[in-house]
């Protein structure tokens, strides 16, 4: 009986040992996902959430899922997995959105046949039908020089529009000025309009006394 009762605390050291590890394993799992994301391109929300393109709604639904509760903030101590986490809400929304995720595909697809024409490759090409991870790296990094290019162009197309539209309303409030200009004029003139009837009628009398004709003075005949 005393055996027994010798070996019970022993079973439970090595229970919390191995519970111990188990979580210390865990945590690392997070540690390494949360770093595994902040160092992801973040406007790329496929590889965001560490996936291929192309893979259907339900995929990206259960790998978010997945990713989400193992990085939640509440569930590890980590100061990075607040920002983790929301990078993370922010690729899934991404991808769940068709007119985005359309546009990032578009990119994506653009990068792998600037990558293949750079390695002289063809879609029948073994590396790209069976792509390995050097290869993938390479597509990512590739999205990531065409998405920076494509957000730079939208930048100078949106201050072009942006000069054009300053422009345009800077030719309106003018247009505005010239217009309530002439309505001011107008409006004075036509406050005015009794003062000058005035006026002219004070002339029209005053010019009648001064204009009545003389009489001529009778030149004296001469013999």
């Amino acid at each position: 009986m005393a055996e027994n009762d010798t070996k019970k605390p022993d079973d439970k050291t090595e229970a919390e040992l191995l519970s111990m590890l188990e979580k210390d394993g865990k945590e690392f799992d997070k540690d390494a996902e949360i770093e595994r994301i902040l160092a992801a391109f973040r406007l790329n929300g496929y590889a965001v959430l560490d996936l291929q393109p192309g893979v259907p709604d339900t995929d990206i639904k259960k790998t978010y899922r997945t990713k989400s509760l193992l990085i939640h903030p509440d569930k590890t101590s980590n100061p990075k997995a607040p920002d983790a986490f929301d990078r993370l809400a922010k690729a899934q929304q991404q991808l769940m959105d068709e007119k985005a995720r359309s546009q990032l595909d578009e990119s994506i697809a653009d990068a792998r046949m600037l990558l293949m024409r750079e390695r002289k490759l063809t879609v029948d090409s073994e590396e790209v039908k069976d792509p390995d991870d050097e290869f993938i790296k390479a597509w990512r990094a590739k999205t990531v020089t065409v998405m920076m290019d494509d957000e730079k162009r939208r930048q100078r197309q949106m201050k072009a529009q942006m000069q054009e539209e300053g422009r345009q309303r800077r030719k309106e409030d003018e247009e505005m000025a010239d217009r309530k200009r002439k309505r001011e004029h107008e409006q004075k003139w036509e406050n005015s309009r009794d003062e000058r009837i005035g006026s002219w009628r004070d002339f029209q009398k005053g010019g009648a006394k001064s204009g009545a004709p003389k009489k001529k003075a009778k030149m004296k005949t001469l013999g």
